[in-house]
């Protein structure tokens, strides 16, 4: 059998963006809420019956948050343009090594409704 194991998080962080819709108030300096979800997937270590201990995903998670929250993303050089899918990259490469089993990783900004996911190969369906 094979399981999904996810955690939530959120940060709050400020930026700009350039755009061509809705650029006035995107251009002046605003921030967001973001929420954020990282999943893993595979089967359990058959001694702990844990696919990986939550206290080691959630002290992951606080190590690459803590490069985001309260920040001026636009400062963050690896993340370039601070969007939405920007973001899930930068989630997934700051966590990749250390959670090979990552397959997606989701960034919402919940009071705008947006919502973009990234999710690898391993985790797309076969057509």
């Amino acid at each position: 059998m094979i399981y999904e194991l996810s955690q939530e998080f959120f940060f709050e962080a400020a930026h700009t963006l350039d755009r061509q819709i809705e650029a006035e108030g995107s251009k002046r300096i605003h921030g967001h809420t973001y929420h954020a979800e990282i999943a893993l997937v595979g089967s359990p270590d058959p001694r702990s019956g844990m696919l990986i201990d939550l206290g080691y995903v959630r002290r992951e998670i606080e190590r690459v948050r803590e490069l985001l929250d309260h920040r001026f993303l636009d400062d963050v050089p690896q993340i370039g343009p601070a969007t939405l899918e920007n973001l899930c990259t930068f989630l997934f490469n700051e966590l990749k090594d250390t959670l090979p089993s990552l397959v997606r990783i989701s960034v919402a900004r919940r009071a705008s409704g947006d919502k973009c996911t990234l999710r690898t190969k391993s985790d797309l369906p076969d057509y």
